[in-house]
């Protein structure tokens, strides 16, 4: 029941089930402190699909780590799926110190602990005893929010200065308000200070969706909200655009439903935000094959006002 929703409730989603959540859990690393992470997952059904969660940065203490993207974590979990949100190195909470290599961004990092994740599953399963058995390790995506958009997006295949990150145990990853391109499209006091902005998307061939905020206006590049479409456009793999209408870079509230990287406070974007997010992965990681297609159907009729979808393989839906 959500009283602050409208039109979003035209996109079809599944009922809510029964969650269960385990936090922290450790992940011991070598020559550093533990990476910590929550899972939170379906208390019943088996066979779970995986999704990993990369958070971003912004201006609060908590948000970027575990702790943060809590009610999409949440909601993705209570429809279907297992979600791990590590807190990454370049957190201010949990992360490393801002003397170590790599700081502040720590980029490799971030990159590091995702496939660390995808190599200790079972480490993590043992540690959340009701999880046991229940993960399927063939279905995995990644996803992310601005900075964890750009990590996801190494992890699906963009390359830096044709360095390979690409983890090919990810089958699917959303984009969410990623960086575009670098180099010569940001300022110069920007391309000075983000080298590594300058990633090549034309080998990210891994299913992706692509998604923005049609107010977005980024400090780093005078491109505007368009920037944010960059990976749609050059990577191979990129199937679809999604633009949430009337909301910036917080997509009507997904970091926090009241934290201050909420620009723009919209309950009924930010629910069709989740429920189209949802519907792609349901697609992609075989649980509703046309989830997908319904949730653009909806955008098509009714719900046409909260977001529109340019899609690579099948035209588009408004």
């Amino acid at each position: 029941m959500n009283n602050l929703i409208d039109l979003s409730r035209h996109i079809p989603t599944p009922d809510a089930m029964t969650t269960v959540a385990y936090t922290p859990l450790i992940l011991p690393v070598d020559g550093r402190q533990p990476i910590e992470l929550r899972i939170t997952a379906p208390a019943l059904d088996e066979n779970l699909p995986i999704v990993l969660f990369s958070h971003g940065g912004g201006p609060s203490n908590y948000i970027p780590s575990k702790d943060g993207y809590a009610h999409l974590a949440q909601f993705w979990a209570e429809r279907g799926f297992a979600v791990i949100q590590p807190t990454h190195a370049s957190s201010r909470v949990g992360g490393l110190p801002s003397d170590a290599p790599g700081a502040p961004f720590f980029w490799r990092e971030r990159v590091a602990e995702m496939k660390a994740i995808l190599d200790r599953l079972d480490e993590i399963q043992a540690q959340a005893p009701s999880l046991a058995g229940r993960l399927d390790h063939t279905r995995i995506a990644a996803a992310g929010h601005s900075f964890g958009g750009y990590t996801v997006g190494l992890l699906l295949g963009a390359s830096l200065q044709r360095e390979d990150f690409a983890d090919p145990r990810l089958s699917a990853g959303i984009m969410m308000t990623a960086p575009g391109r670098g180099g010569t499209d940001l300022t110069p006091e920007s391309a000075k200070r983000f080298p590594f902005f300058d990633v090549d998307f034309s080998d990210l061939t891994t299913r992706t969706l692509v998604v923005r905020g049609e107010e977005d206006d980024p400090h780093f590049t005078p491109r505007g909200p368009d920037w944010f479409a960059d990976a749609f456009y050059d990577s191979p793999g990129a199937e679809a655009l999604l633009t949430m209408r009337g909301v910036g870079h917080g997509l009507g509230g997904i970091a926090g439903l009241d934290a201050r990287e909420t620009e723009t406070e919209a309950p009924d974007t930010l629910e069709a935000t989740k429920r189209l997010t949802l519907a792609w992965l349901r697609t992609v990681l075989g649980v509703e094959t046309r989830a997908w297609q319904v949730a653009g159907d909806a955008l098509a009729g009714s719900a046409s006002a909260l977001a529109h979808i340019v899609s690579n393989n099948v035209g588009e839906a408004e």
